[in-house]
């Protein structure tokens, strides 16, 4: 067992998730919304092995709320890496907003999550106000993770605006659809300069795996694992799943063939 646990140890010590400039063990980001309670809410980010949480400030108390328990007593960021988002923001000037008052909240915190959603029937990103929003925090002075549609042009251009990390969408926000658009991800990743990381969409381990697969960087995902019949369960899961998905695609799968190939060797075999 010594030589099997070197193994896996160099493994694990040669491949770690980099974001402005941090190293993170585990590739998979979650969200901390839609849980029964705050017990469940940790309990099944610890199973996810997740060390970045992103919180919704519009919906989330991290302190706004004096009188009312709140998140950072079960996550608190001495264990975790709270990643403020603008969930509920339809323009650039909330989202900025949100974004500062996180910052206050959490004493001058600089790594964020953008999101400005287009509408509220299908949640898509509203792609102009996120570009102006992305901008003016950069300048700002925040390390800005952000939610874009599936597109590899701007994707480039909020690389190149200065964002550390971009999170295209799988499918829409709470579908469980998994990847709708394989080609495109893999446009944006080859393209890539900062960490992919697939955003929205994901509904079962399979998904997290092909996203990973694929070549992400990582996954973040809320209600693929909040609405599961069993969270926690399903958090261990997706954190096996991402693991799988990661080493599936270091290791280089084997090429498709339209022809079979015996996977035993054929020379000096037994006759009779």
């Amino acid at each position: 067992m010594n030589a099997l646990n070197d193994i896996n140890a160099r493994l694990k010590d040669d491949d770690v998730l980099t974001i402005a400039g941090r190293a993170y063990r585990s590739r998979l980001l979650v969200g901390s919304g839609k849980y029964r309670d705050l017990e469940q809410t940790r309990e099944a980010t610890l199973a996810a092995g997740a060390e970045i949480i992103t919180v919704a400030i519009r919906r989330v108390n991290i302190g706004q709320d004096p009188n009312s328990p709140s998140l950072l007593d079960v996550l608190p960021p001495n264990e975790f890496t709270i990643l403020p988002n603008t969930a509920g923001c339809y323009n650039a000037k909330d989202a900025i907003y949100t974004l500062q008052m996180a910052r206050e909240l959490l004493g001058g915190h600089k790594l964020v999550k953008l999101e400005v959603l287009g509408d509220q029937e299908t949640l898509f990103p509203h792609m102009p106000e996120t570009l102006v929003a992305a901008e003016a925090l950069v300048k700002d002075g925040f390390d800005v993770m952000v939610y874009c549609s599936d597109d590899p042009i701007q994707a480039r251009i909020l690389q190149e605006i200065g964002c550390v990390a971009v999170m295209p969408l799988a499918s829409l926000i709470g579908s469980g659809m998994g990847i709708l658009n394989p080609w495109n991800l893999s446009l944006i990743i080859e393209q890539a300069t900062v960490p992919v990381l697939v955003d929205a969409g994901v509904g079962t381990a399979s998904d997290a795996a092909i996203a990973m697969e694929l070549g992400c960087d990582g996954v973040l995902m809320n209600t693929a694992i909040a609405a599961a019949r069993d969270p926690v369960r399903m958090a261990r899961a997706m954190k096996h799943a991402v693991l799988a998905g990661r080493d599936a695609y270091l290791a280089g799968r084997m090429p498709k063939r339209f022809a079979a190939s015996p996977s035993s060797p054929v020379e000096g075999k037994i006759t009779g």
